[in-house]
């Protein structure tokens, strides 16, 4: 016998979909895994590496499937796994509390005559249903090692470890066999000799007679390729065309599979129990309800919104105020340049600005996270069911669009499930108006800026959900006159409701926030720097004035206002205007000291555009000084020195504005300007919307730099409060934004993705002109309708 102490183990683990498999893939492996896609097709393949008693061990995760005939991509992709990389053994998992219907699968893997281990998973919550199993039994009826788990909570994982190493170390094929009856086994046995002359490679022979028999397209492909094979594709056509006339060739390979997996239920159930309502039933009466569960499902959607935006500006507000002193500490440290303008307005001002929203994406994720492991996401697929078939679209398809709320890619991706082409094609073409997680920091920014806390659920619910309905609506459009017929029904099952676990949720949170953060490094870096380049030059900006001579003026006529209060006040002896100065130090230390604080409402009130007395009302914090005997002529001295430096401010400001409408980056969004301009959109907004088409992020970014250049470097407001106080800005640009990003063009991703899937440029034009003319049209009617509804 072979030692495999020292070599790796390579295991496939299978199991139909919601039967705990990623439970156990995420317990065996932790952090210790790698995404790629598997060959030849655009699934999903997780790999990860784990050690046990001196045993390495490297487990693929298959797509989840109820069966192996290849009707879909993720079956075609489990099965080439299974048979072209040649694991070791499969690790089948299956959920106890639905042992019969997940031996369907056991069976056909037992058909690969390949080392099988059964992993029986959710044995908690069929004990709870009163099921108990002879496992000895199982072994025997399955030719398996059976070991059993509770994924949920982590237990039995070192157990299904070790089985891997046994069943490696024994290298046991199942010695059953599925019995197809006395019809089809001798035709099987009459193919199967005929195949023996072939080299059909992994693919053991009796499983290739049964997959002609079939009529399974990738073994009839893979079968004419090989020499010889004539004769036994002829023999094949024979059989099946006579054994049509006794049998339904459809469905009996079915029917004897699902026999075996009934026969073997029955044959190691030791406890029949009563039929009963469980937990979950109850629940779903409520949940489900035909009145109740879509205004319970907008609800649950609601509160998911109001969690995000409100509990994650509290580390918002923390990172912000970290970026404010990494701004501050460069421009203490670096002369006025190039240099300093690029690190502090183009990577700070732009990467910053998204990285500040990832506690909103994290948030998104864990609630996301959270309702797929409850088991609720498979009900609000079945709610939505009803809404989907009005418009000829498979309910199927409301699964890989909720993917679409995370990501657009696996959103497309995640249409492979469906069988039918027609519900495929669909699915793909309608799941970008699904708002990703890159649209959320948008949404969330805009929604700050102009809304009150309280109304910013609401605002983003209402956009969430009319990516929905333009998306139903658009798929009615396509069945109705592109993709013509019946949409087929829809069958799922509905796993049981439990509480995920935090290492569960926290897997998901840690792997969507790591792609966030290798995004904002990476792709959207690179696009800040491009814009910081294109708002920054050309450098030799002619001015309307000598800004420089400017401020000498203005520093020069406060200076002579600060000897004429000296004077005024007889301070002639420099020890009285050293005290007057010392006191003006002290304000100006305290200014420095409570300029975080949120100021008076009456200070707001007054801080934009008033008189120098106005604007000067004394800070309480001032209080302690009102003591010295100069404080009143230090207060003037204080006044002076605000107004100079609220001046300077304001010619900064100005000059920054004419260097920056002179930019490459408003030429650009100047040319653009006439389309653009019926919605309200200035040359800012335009570049941004034209970056974002790289990804959605990068509007956020985008803005984030323009305005960090523009204004002074002593202006440190958020985003949020340059556009709330941008006079071309108000709420109904702020809402026909908001759905102008839902709806325009898919990051470039997405449409790269969305070519492959449907291999076709047709296709691809089809969605660009599509999105960009219904965007411009949801946009105006958005901008026009907040005007009369008096947000303008």
């Amino acid at each position: 016998m072979a030692d495999n102490t020292h070599t790796k183990i390579q295991v496939a683990l299978a199991g139909n979909p919601n039967c705990g498999k990623t439970s156990i893939f995420n317990n065996m492996t932790g952090s210790r895994q790698h995404v790629g896609n598997y060959a030849g097709v655009t699934v999903e393949k997780k790999v990860g590496e784990t050690k046990i008693d001196g045993h390495d061990i490297e487990i693929i995760d298959l797509p989840g499937t109820y069966s192996l005939t290849a009707r879909s991509l993720d079956e075609l992709a489990a099965r080439n796994v299974i048979i072209n990389e040649n694991p070791e053994l499969i690790a089948n998992v299956v959920d106890a509390s639905n042992l019969e219907r997940n031996l369907y699968l056991t069976a056909q893997l037992i058909e690969l005559e390949q080392p099988l281990l059964l992993v029986l998973n959710m044995v908690d919550v069929a004990k709870e249903m009163g099921l108990k199993f002879n496992n000895k039994k199982l072994e025997e009826l399955t030719g398996s090692t059976v070991v059993e788990t509770i994924g949920r909570v982590n237990k039995g994982t070192e157990d299904a470890l070790r089985g891997i190493v046994k069943v490696s170390k024994e290298r046991k094929i199942p010695n059953v066999r599925v019995n197809y009856g006395e019809v089809l086994e001798p035709a099987i046995a009459e193919l199967e000799a005929e195949v023996a002359k072939l080299d059909t490679g992994r693919y053991p022979h009796r499983w290739v007679a049964i997959k002609l028999l079939e009529q399974d397209t990738d073994i009839l492909e893979k079968v004419q390729e090989l020499d010889k094979s004539g004769a036994v594709l002829s023999k094949a056509e024979a059989l099946r065309t006579e054994l049509n006339k006794s049998v339904d060739m459809d469905i009996v390979f079915q029917e004897y599979r699902h026999r075996f997996a009934v026969d073997v239920f029955n044959g190691v159930l030791e406890v029949v129990p009563e039929h009963k309502d469980t937990k979950s039933d109850n629940i779903d009466k409520i949940l489900t309800n035909r009145w109740l569960g879509i205004p319970i499902f907008l609800c649950i959607m609601w509160v998911m919104f109001y969690l995000v935006i409100n509990i994650a500006e509290y580390p918002k507000g923390w990172l912000e105020d970290a970026f404010k002193l990494l701004t501050d500490f460069i421009g203490a440290n670096l002369e006025d340049g190039l240099l300093k303008s690029l690190l502090n307005d183009g990577i700070i001002g732009g990467v910053g600005a998204v990285i500040s929203f990832i506690p909103h994406i994290v948030l998104l994720f864990v609630s996301i996270s959270f309702l797929e492991d409850t088991g609720y996401m498979a009900r609000a697929a079945f709610v939505i069911d009803r809404v989907m078939r009005g418009v000829g679209l498979h309910g199927k398809s409301f699964i890989p669009m909720l993917l679409g709320f995370g990501c657009n890619v696996p959103s497309i991706m995640g249409a492979r499930i469906l069988d039918n082409p027609r519900d495929r094609m669909i699915t793909i073409l309608v799941s970008p108006f699904m708002s990703c997680s890159a649209r959320l920091p948008v949404y969330t920014l805009l929604a700050s800026a102009f809304f009150p806390p309280e109304d910013a659920p609401t605002i983003l619910l209402g956009i969430y959900t009319l990516g929905i309905v333009v998306a139903v609506v658009t798929a009615k459009v396509l069945r109705t006159y592109v993709f013509k017929g019946e949409a087929e029904p829809f069958v799922m099952e509905m796993p049981p409701y439990h509480m995920p676990t935090l290492r569960s949720v926290g897997i998901h949170m840690w792997e969507r926030s790591v792609m966030y953060l290798k995004k904002a490094g990476t792709f959207i870096l690179a696009a800040s720097i491009l814009i910081w380049f294109l708002t920054s030059f050309p450098q030799d900006v002619e001015y309307s004035q000598d800004y420089d001579a400017a401020r000498e003026q203005v520093t020069m006529t406060h200076a002579q206002m600060a000897d004429e209060i000296l004077v005024n006040a007889m301070l002639v002896t420099e020890e009285q205007q050293a005290e007057a100065n010392d006191i003006l130090g002290q304000m100006l230390a305290l200014d420095e000291e409570h300029k975080d604080d949120p100021p008076a409402e009456e200070e707001e009130a007054t801080a934009e555009e008033a008189t120098q007395e106005e604007a000067a009302e004394e800070p309480a914090y001032f209080e302690e000084l009102k003591a010295e005997e100069l404080y009143p002529v230090a207060w003037a001295l204080y006044v002076n020195h605000k107004a100079e430096e609220d001046e300077i401010k304001e010619l900064d400001l100005q000059q920054g504005k004419e260097k920056i409408e002179q930019s490459y980056a408003a030429e650009l969004g100047r040319f653009i300007q006439p389309v653009m301009e019926p919605l309200g959109f200035n040359w800012r907004v335009n570049i941004a919307v034209i970056a974002a088409v790289a990804a959605k992020e990068v509007m956020v970014s985008t803005l984030g730099t323009i305005y960090a250049i523009e204004a002074s470097d002593a202006d440190s407001k958020s985003l949020e409060e340059f556009l709330s106080t941008d006079p071309d800005f108000n709420p109904a640009i702020g809402l026909g934004l908001m759905v102008f990003a839902l709806l325009y063009l898919p990051c470039l991703a997405t449409m790269a993705v969305l070519k492959r899937e449907t291999d076709s440029w047709k296709w691809f034009g089809a969605v660009f002109a599509y999105t960009s003319i219904l965007a411009w049209v949801g946009a105006y009617i958005a901008v026009h309708l907040g005007r009369a509804l008096g947000l303008g």
